[in-house]
Parts: structure tokens; C-alpha cells; sequence
């Protein structure tokens, strides 16, 4: 035990148990059993790609989740993101986040697909001064590493939108509408393959925003890679 985790002692954020952020006891209310869905239609997918009859101009080819969004992840991601702001969880996320989708056999089908970067979708400058890190980024980058892959920080927030959450479907996607833009320095197209990385999927408005904007400006194929899918 570092002398850091003596004056501030980890606690488990589900039960407050000393020891770890995420104790022996709480990590079995974890549920790796994420739905195969349709990013667009929401519907069951059995590779959790787009279906071809949802493809649409620019569209995202499909997500895929390590975690369904229960009670414990929800507290997980809360205290990433949010007062305390424990950003010394993401060992733990990461690797959640890592042992769960790479075990999954359609991930692993489009991963040998070609070479793949890693992309987070970004904060506004706002939140990024408020919070002092982008949880997304986090994540992109450290999967980057496990995966032996490149990672680019090419998106931009161009507005400060509003919080997604209790928001109808409609205002989703109108409240994300126009908010991303290519920020690419020495290229004049973004990469081929992208993953796109966040922590949360819910609807998949950010989501499929983010992969309009990649795809408009040249981006072959976008995949969606999540944290947790509610």
C-alpha cells in the first residue's frame, strides 16, 4: 500500500468496503451481458453491426459494449466523471473495458478487418475546464496501447450542448446536431478505420453524429466502442 492509499484509502463505490475501488463482493453485480443491437434501429443485431436496411448517408457501421449500464456500473462511471472525480479508476475501467471486448467474436472479426485508430468523442472546452480530463479520452487512448493501435484526438466540439440525459429521442438528436467538426493537422482525410470511444451508449445520438461528421470527411468504416450500453 502506497503511502497515498494510507491518507486517502480506496473504498469500493458500491458498498464503501476499504480496499479497492470495486470489491470481490460487488464485482459479481457486474454484467457483461451486453444485447447484440442495431445502433440505429435499436433492434437485436447478431454481430451488433448497423442492419444494412438501417444504413442510411454517412452512417455508423455498429457498436459494440464491454458492461450493461446496471446500479454498480453506474456508480463506476458517476465517480470517473463526477465530484470526487477518482481518475485513478480508470486502471479499473480500462481493464474491464479491455478483458470484456476482447472477448467478443464479432469485435474480433472487424479488428482483423485492417489497421483501426482509436477516436474519442470530445468534451466542449467548458466541461474539459470544469472536469480537467475527457473520460473518453482516457479510454481511447489506454485501448489504443492494449491493442497495439494508433490513437487521434481529431474531434472538436463546435457548441456546448446540453446534458443527453431526459431528453426525448427527437432532442437528442436535434441537442447533438452539428456539434462535432475535424480537427486533423498534417492529413487531409481522417483515417480509414475508426473506433469510436465513449463511455456510454443510451441511444446512440452522440454516436452516430460523431461517425456522420468522420464519414462526411472521408472515414471508411466507424464502430462504436462503449464502456456500457444501457
Amino acid at each position: 500500500m502506497g503511502i497515498l492509499d494510507f491518507i486517502f484509502p480506496k473504498r469500493c463505490v458500491n458498498c464503501k468496503k476499504q480496499g479497492s475501488y470495486l470489491c470481490e463482493k460487488c464485482f459479481v453485480y457486474l454484467s457483461f451481458d451486453v444485447k447484440s443491437l442495431c445502433i440505429v434501429c435499436n433492434k437485436p443485431a447478431f454481430n451488433s453491426l448497423t442492419h444494412p436496411i438501417c444504413l442510411r448517408k454517412y452512417p455508423i457501421d455498429g457498436c459494440f459494449s464491454a458492461l450493461y449500464y446496471n446500479k454498480t456500473t453506474q456508480k463506476l462511471i458517476y465517480n470517473f466523471k463526477y465530484k470526487p472525480f477518482l481518475t485513478d479508476l480508470k486502471t479499473v475501467l480500462i481493464d474491464l473495458f479491455y478483458e470484456s471486448i476482447i472477448q467478443n467474436e464479432n469485435f474480433n472479426l472487424e479488428l482483423k478487418k485492417g489497421e483501426w485508430i482509436f477516436v474519442p468523442i470530445p468534451l466542449s472546452k467548458a466541461k474539459l475546464k470544469k472536469r480537467g480530463y475527457n473520460q473518453a479520452e482516457i479510454l481511447a487512448k489506454n485501448l489504443a496501447k492494449k491493442f497495439n493501435s494508433a490513437f487521434q484526438n481529431i474531434l472538436k466540439r463546435t457548441k456546448d450542448t446540453k446534458g443527453q440525459v431526459g431528453l426525448s429521442n427527437i432532442d437528442k438528436k436535434l441537442n447533438i446536431k452539428d456539434a462535432f467538426d475535424i480537427e486533423i493537422k498534417n492529413q487531409k482525410s481522417p483515417p480509414k478505420n475508426i473506433f469510436l470511444v465513449d463511455d456510454v451508449v443510451i441511444t446512440g445520438s452522440t454516436l452516430k453524429e460523431a461517425a456522420r461528421i468522420l464519414k462526411k470527411a472521408g472515414a471508411k468504416r466507424v464502430i462504436g466502442l462503449t464502456l456500457a450500453r444501457n
